[in-house]
Order: structure tokens, then sequence, then C-alpha cells
């Protein structure tokens, strides 16, 4: 199986049926790291909608330092923990401010000790600035066993596995296509019949 190849074809089909993910286009790293906690557990499109909501009302750590919880909480009400993250986010712009000037660190062992970053979400802010990194979602977990890449029971295995195959060159487009493939073709019920890898996919129903 030609790797880039793959990916080329599922970017390709993902982009046609107008997947969510190429949509989004913000670049500024404050906005990318709370989009990427939110997202966490939570529907795509409730993301949007509610990373929307939110950018509506603030742009910088700073803008949180003078809003209660409670207020967090009621504009991101909706996705998964939302009163978790809402807590953590306040702390996180604290943080921020307090210890890094308001400037988010673009390394991965100072982004996980921020609050509310794991190695999911460390890992798609820095695929998002561009480093070479594989966020690895429930997307990406799912469709990399399901078709056959990866033979593993979590996304941390799912992610090294990953680093083996693919060319450091092509990781930064892995969470990308694979979440824009999974919110059109290969969803939690397949399209198989509509599939342009159903040939190279070890789980097709058409096999």
């Amino acid at each position: 199986m030609d790797l880039k190849k793959l990916l080329e074809v599922m970017e390709d089909e993902a982009r046609k049926r107008g997947a969510p993910v190429f949509r989004y286009g913000e670049r500024d790293p404050f906005k990318i790291l709370i989009a990427a906690i939110l997202s966490t557990r939570t529907r795509d499109e409730v993301t949007v909608e509610v990373v929307e909501r939110l950018f509506e009302k603030v742009n910088r750590p700073e803008d949180f330092i003078g809003m209660e919880v409670e207020e967090i909480e009621k504009i991101i009400r909706g996705v998964g923990f939302y009163r978790v993250k809402a807590r953590k986010i306040k702390e996180l712009a604290l943080k921020l401010v307090k210890d890094y000037n308001s400037k988010i660190p673009e390394n991965f062992d100072e982004l996980i000790k921020l609050p509310g970053v794991g190695r999911k979400v460390a890992n798609v802010f820095l695929n998002s600035l561009g480093y070479d990194a594989i966020a690895v979602d429930t997307h990406v977990h799912r469709i990399a066993n399901r078709i056959g890449l990866v033979s593993t029971k979590d996304p941390e295995k799912t992610e090294e596995e990953l680093k083996k195959i693919f060319p450091k060159d092509l990781w930064k487009k892995i969470n990308k296509v694979f979440v824009g493939f999974g919110q059109t073709v290969c969803r939690s019920k397949p399209l198989c019949r509509e599939c342009p890898i159903s040939k190279e996919c070890k789980s097709s129903t058409l096999a």
C-alpha cells in the first residue's frame, strides 16, 4: 500500500464531501489550543459551534482572567465534560499569563504540563502549527485499525505504530486527513460502497 497515495485519495474524497475539518483554518495558537481541548470527547459539529460561540467573547488568555468558571461553563455547555474543561481552561489561562507571558510553548514536554493539555491535545496543537506530530483521536485510532495499518488497543500505541509506518514528512497530514475521512466516509457506520479505498481495507464489507 502506497501510504502517500492513500492519504491523497482519502483527503480528496473528504474534501469533495465537505469534511468540516478542512473548513477550520484558525492560525492563532491560543485559539487552536482551546479548540483542541474542547474537541476531546465531543462530536465534531458540536465543537465547531461551541468554538465559534466562545471566540465571539474571548481572544486571549487575559480575557479569561476576569471570568468566573460558571460563565465559561455556560458558554461551552454542550461539549463533553464541559464543567471540567471550563475549570481547566481558566487554570490554563492563568498559568499562561503568569508563567509564559501569555505565549503558548511550542514544545511537547512543556505543553503537557499545562492544565487540560494531554498527549492528544498537545499533538493536535503542534500538528496544527506545522510541526511533525501525529495526533491520534477517535477517528485516527478507529480508521488506522479498521483499514489494517495497525492493530492496537489504545491511541498512544496507535501513535507509536503510525510513526513506524509513515515517513516523518507525512506525519503532519495524518490527523486532518483521517479526521476528514472519518467525518464523511469511514464513520462509525462506514460507507463501504462509497469508499475509494475499500479494496485496500481489511474491514470492508465489500471484501
